[in-house]
């Protein structure tokens, strides 16, 4: 049997098929444009040639028919029949308060989605689009939802309450949510792994940074705070939204340039951040232009990696005792100079950099440990795994064995745990850069 999950933006579709009997990724994919003149698809099936074409998506519907249609086509595809396909993981950006956890989907379900649209008018319409094409495409395979929010429910109320009037939290549902919830749940859970620990013994410092980055403070396994709030503007510099600002500013700018509030919106959402200051959201173009002596490219460099210090601070004098700070996703996998500008000048709260290992750790095949064997925090690199959650999730619910994250155990938890298709990789990895070797973080022996 295989999971199939799906990740459905505005105008894209992300999808994974996964063999649960041997525990490996079969086929992974993007269709991109949807809605656009011609729509793009490329998907890469185990042992076989990659297919890329372009072909007509008006909507989320005609893009996940070509979909199921490439996974069992003869010489792309991944399996024989859409029989095999035992059941579908949705990624689902909010969940509001009447999602706290992963669930099957049915029809007062998609009503209920459609509720929440207003806390997430960018990403939920895709979502739900895309929902509803997978259920009338493969009406008898159960579907699930995983909401990026759920992770985020054991926060305490003085997390994520706002000191605004308390009506709007009442009527309106005006409260920190947090985001990027299976990313957090899967890299505080391997942490621990790691570290040779219990979850419920283990506080670690998480930051997320991709195009959206978000830093979460976990304590005795749980999400204690979070950096991202009611939306995912809140926080971190991003690559087009501009994180943490002075409210004011808003109606400051409204005032003197006739914006609208919607306008401003999109300005704060996709013209700010790295691309408002520096007119490139790519932290690789950034990297590259600072390199070239670009100032304002050195200035987004220093402004990224002063907000993370700050996010570490603030969290580290939460949880009290921190055991590791964790780099994930895209730029916290692939970014050494961002983490070097963070973490440098930390040492006086046991987080102690090595240099030279930060530079090696350039990979998203492996679990590296990039701190100084002396440091009394640590510091790991973890690629992120959502794909993973989602389809354990929909595979639990589909038994009827799913639970909140601090009633179930995952796969990955287990100490000898194996991402054979990174596995395949990381060989490449070492052959091109044998001392990598030497950085890969490793559950401790027990005894």
């Amino acid at each position: 049997m295989v999971i199939l999950t799906l990740n459905c933006g505005s105008s894209s579709a992300k999808y994974q098929v996964y063999d649960w009997t041997n525990k490996d990724v079969l086929c992974v994919g993007i269709v991109e444009r949807i809605g656009l003149e011609y729509s793009t698809i490329e998907q890469k099936s185990a042992g076989k040639e990659t297919y890329e074409a372009k072909f007509s998506s008006p909507t989320h519907k005609e893009a996940i028919e070509l979909v199921l249609k490439m996974l069992v086509d003869e010489k792309y595809g991944c399996i024989k029949s859409l029989s095999e396909i035992g059941a579908v993981g949705h990624r689902v950006l909010h969940g509001g308060e009447m999602f706290k956890k992963s669930t099957l989907v049915d029809d007062k379900v998609v009503e209920d989605l459609k509720k929440i649209i207003p806390l997430g008018p960018l990403h939920m319409p895709a979502n739900i689009m895309g929902i509803e094409a997978a259920r009338k495409l493969m009406p008898n395979v159960p579907q699930a939802i995983v909401m990026d929010t759920a992770w985020h429910q054991t926060m305490p109320e003085e997390s994520y309450m706002y000191a605004v009037p308390y009506e709007w939290y009442e009527k309106y549902n005006v409260r920190r949510y947090g985001f990027h919830g299976t990313s957090h749940l899967y890299c505080a859970k391997r942490a621990a792994v790691l570290l040779g620990k219990e979850n419920k013994d283990t506080n670690i410092i998480i930051l997320h940074i991709g195009n959206g980055a978000s830093a979460c403070a976990v304590k005795n396994g749980v999400c204690v705070d979070t950096s991202m709030g009611l939306t995912p503007l809140e926080g971190l510099v991003m690559g087009t939204r501009s994180g943490d600002i002075d409210p004011a500013i808003i109606p400051y700018i409204c005032a003197n340039t006739g914006l609208t509030v919607q306008q401003m919106d999109t300005y704060l959402n996709k013209k700010s951040g790295l691309v408002g200051l520096c007119g490139m959201s790519d932290r690789r173009d950034v990297h590259e232009a600072a390199d070239k002596g670009d100032e304002k490219a050195k200035l987004c460099i220093k402004m990224e990696g002063h907000r993370i210090k700050k996010y570490i601070g603030a969290y580290a004098a939460l949880l009290g005792k921190v055991d590791a700070i964790v780099f994930t996703a895209g730029v916290g996998e692939m970014g050494d100079h961002i983490r070097k500008e963070a973490c440098e000048g930390l040492e006086g709260l046991g987080i102690e950099l090595d240099l030279e290992k930060n530079k090696l750790s350039h990979c998203r095949n492996a679990e590296t440990i990039i701190s100084k064997d002396s440091s009394p925090v640590k510091i790991f690199v973890i690629p992120t795994d959502e794909e993973l959650v989602m389809t354990e999730d929909a595979y639990a619910l589909m038994n009827g064995t799913y639970d909140v994250h601090t009633n179930f155990h995952y796969t990955f938890e287990d100490p000898g745990y194996v991402n054979k298709a990174r596995a395949r990789g990381l060989e490449a990895n070492l052959k091109k850069t044998p001392a990598l070797a030497s950085i890969i973080a490793t559950p401790p022996a027990k005894g």
